[in-house]
């Protein structure tokens, strides 16, 4: 446990520090967030942080493949797989920053992220066996297919929550800590003499990289993860999610426990039960509307927490409890008896939901955003007349609308639709 937390306070450093070079590069290669309607941020925001945050990832990972205690996740079996998600990474990365720079389609998009999640693949990140009844995926075509599905479905679904600042790092750091717990206590279960596991290391490492990116990026945010992050964190909780599946020798569970031990997809999915949840509502909405399910709109999950009467900050904290809720209930399985865990469960969601929908929309200051904008936090990005610019976030992309200058004062819940583009330059 100790070389987990060592590699996570080193993750967490790195991306700390490496995070305003990452804001430099933003300004000097116009990796700007521009301001659009369906936006909650007032000002134009650099949105390269995925770059400090693949650093992040890269400089611990090095750093393991050195230690003895973690020589068995670098053997010439497993190194690949190790090399291969980093090498994802790398992939997702670029492709983020040039759709933060460019705007790009999102057939672009999704061939880049194909195309990372294939690089994976290759290396041997693969959903082979299903830890259901024994069931195998025998057809190496199929195995492909499936892994490439699975890690394309999670860097959306990050993707699409990113819509608040610090939520997608938050839910991820949150969410990553539970599915942490989890693979090292089936590590322990299933390799009593050996603690060492990939999918233990990597998620200790994006843990740290989260956590070291909040606070540059909680409200008021001074630059945004952008695609390049977004799309990096959910294809490395994939990749964890993978390596660790199948893994688990039979009989080292039985009963109730079995569940969590031979369905490790299950916490996963616990861990990205918002985004999942968001960008299925949004898909079927758009689909009802007849629209693109890429299609923009502002309809997601944090905006509605918006519309409901939280502040920006509230908002968010709200929807980390919600992703603690979920996470921390799955995890909780392979320690505890399904009866007392559903028990916990269900008084923590009454908790959420009186947290969502109870006074405290209305009442009080409770992480009010007008602390922050009165403490002059405000992030500030010099705008002169010039150069149109357009940005996307996520895959609601590519509406240029009018920047407007920095502010003070509180942001609201809700902006009007802004007016016709106008030309400006970011310097």
């Amino acid at each position: 446990m100790r070389v987990y937390l060592l590699l996570m306070l080193v993750a967490a450093a790195v991306t700390f520090l490496t995070t305003p070079f990452a804001r430099w590069v933003a300004l000097k290669t116009s990796a700007i967030s521009a301001v659009r309607a369906r936006d909650v941020h007032l000002v134009p925001t650099p949105r390269l942080g995925g770059l400090a945050m693949l650093i992040g990832i890269i400089v611990p990972v090095l750093l393991a493949s050195q230690m003895p205690f973690l020589e068995g996740v670098f053997s010439a079996r497993q190194a690949p797989q190790a090399w291969g998600i980093v090498g994802g990474a790398a992939i997702v990365c670029a492709l983020g920053w040039a759709d933060d720079k460019w705007d790009l389609d999102w057939i672009t998009k999704l061939a880049g992220q194909v195309l990372a999640a294939g690089f994976m693949a290759l290396q041997g990140v693969q959903l082979i066996t299903m830890p259901i009844a024994g069931v195998t995926i025998t057809s190496s075509r199929m195995s492909l297919v499936v892994t490439v599905l699975v890690i394309v479905i999670a860097m959306n679904a990050v993707n699409f929550v990113d819509g608040l600042d610090g939520l997608a790092a938050g839910i991820v750091a949150i969410g990553g800590t539970a599915f942490f717990l989890y693979t090292y206590g089936l590590t322990q279960q299933s390799t009593p003499d050996n603690y060492a596991s990939l999918a233990s290391l990597m998620l200790a490492v994006m843990v740290g990289v989260c956590v070291g990116f909040l606070p540059h990026n909680f409200h008021p945010a001074h630059i945004f993860m952008g695609d390049a992050g977004s799309m990096l964190i959910g294809l490395v909780m994939a990749g964890a999610a993978i390596t660790v599946t199948g893994n688990i020798p039979p009989g080292i569970m039985t009963g109730a426990k079995a569940l969590p031990a031979f369905i490790p997809l299950l916490l996963p999915v616990a861990v990205l039960m918002l985004p999942l949840l968001d960008m299925g509502l949004a898909v079927i909405r758009r689909l009802a509307a007849g629209k693109s399910p890429m299609a923009p709109d502002r309809m997601h999950l944090h905006h509605r927490m918006l519309a409901l009467g939280h502040s920006h900050r509230r908002a968010v904290v709200i929807l980390y409890v919600w992703t603690a809720v979920f996470a921390f209930s799955a995890a909780a399985l392979v320690q505890w008896d399904w009866e007392i865990v559903l028990i916990w469960t269900t008084v923590f969601v009454v908790l959420a939901l009186l947290a969502t929908l109870g006074p405290l929309r209305h009442r009080g200051r409770f992480l009010d955003d007008d602390v922050a904008a009165m403490s002059g936090q405000t992030p500030k990005v010099p705008v002169a007349v010039g150069v149109a610019a357009t940005a996307g976030s996520g895959a609601d992309a590519g509406v240029a609308v009018q920047h407007v200058a920095p502010q003070s004062e509180p942001r609201p819940s809700a902006r009007p639709s802004a007016g016709p583009p106008t030309k400006e330059t970011i310097e």
